[in-house]
């Protein structure tokens, strides 16, 4: 029986090949879904995460297929990641394009081990600078989404969402959430280096993990992944800087716990800043 004191994670930082047709990108999911299974057979997970949009090439060339690639909630990318989340027990927290009744979504859905949609996550913050175009290609969301698995509350966010100090505020302070998964598509553009100063702020002043998961690739890479309290001793755990990685994460409820009490950030806050 899984412990509610502690949780496995695999993070998944994989490369993407360009996917300008649904076969191209279904070809993808298959092999990409063959490595995932490859590893939870060795080694079991509670959850296995997937960067942003993992399913299709980050690309304008791939968003203008947008019509062909894009899917709906129960589409091929929920197909794939239902049949190996049954077949080995594991949550997975995967990306897509969703494409919904008003638009196209930049999306993460979560899949139970029963098959079942635990819900899902429209990106809520578009990004337009850089090698980032998706005001031109995308809408944004209007939900916030949390889990649980093995007594711990997770919420994805997805890329330039982590840079709105807001969203992960609330989903502390209102949602009580323990663990954001911030699933990213960073290039190796001119905010690339600022990128890992935002993540380690975000687990530090909300006193959370948060996995910042990115694609691999030559210009992509170096997801992080941030404990609640790091210091020169316990240092953020720093992924491949371009190559395919698999990673085992281990987290628990005594750590989230004794950072809180040793560092009382969140106690020492006011009831109101407005009013000064």
């Amino acid at each position: 029986m899984p412990s509610k004191n502690t949780l496995t994670v695999l993070a998944c930082q994989i490369d993407i090949p360009e996917t300008p047709s649904a076969s191209a990108r279904d070809q993808h999911l298959s092999d990409t879904a063959a490595k995932v299974r490859a590893h939870l057979s060795e080694k079991r997970a509670d959850l296995v995460v997937f960067p942003e949009l993992i399913s299709i090439d980050y690309s304008r060339a791939a968003f203008d297929h947008l019509d062909k690639i894009a899917e709906p909630l129960d589409g091929a990318s929920f197909q794939t990641w239902r049949a190996v989340a049954v077949e080995h027990g594991v949550h997975i927290a995967y990306g897509f394009a969703r494409r919904g009744a008003r638009g196209t979504y930049i999306s993460m859905g979560v899949i139970t081990p029963e098959g079942r949609l635990a819900g899902h996550y429209d990106k809520l913050h578009m990004c337009q600078y850089g090698a980032s175009m998706e005001k031109e290609y995308f809408e944004r969301g209007a939900h916030i989404f949390t889990f649980k698995v093995n007594g711990f509350t997770l919420s994805p966010i997805i890329c330039y969402d982590i840079r709105i100090p807001e969203l992960c505020r609330v989903l502390t302070l209102k949602h009580g959430v323990d663990v954001v998964l911030h699933c990213g598509a960073y290039y190796r553009d001119e905010s690339f280096e600022t990128w890992h100063a935002f993540a380690t702020t975000r687990a530090m002043e909300n006193q959370i993990y948060l996995l910042s998961l990115n694609r691999a690739g030559p210009t992509w890479g170096n997801s992080v992944f941030c404990r609640p309290w790091m210091d020169e001793k316990i240092p953020p755990e720093r992924f491949p800087d371009t190559e395919e990685a698999f990673s085992y994460l281990s987290l628990s409820k005594a750590e989230l716990s004794a950072a809180r009490t040793d560092y009382t950030f969140l106690k020492d806050r006011l009831a109101d800043y407005e009013a000064l």
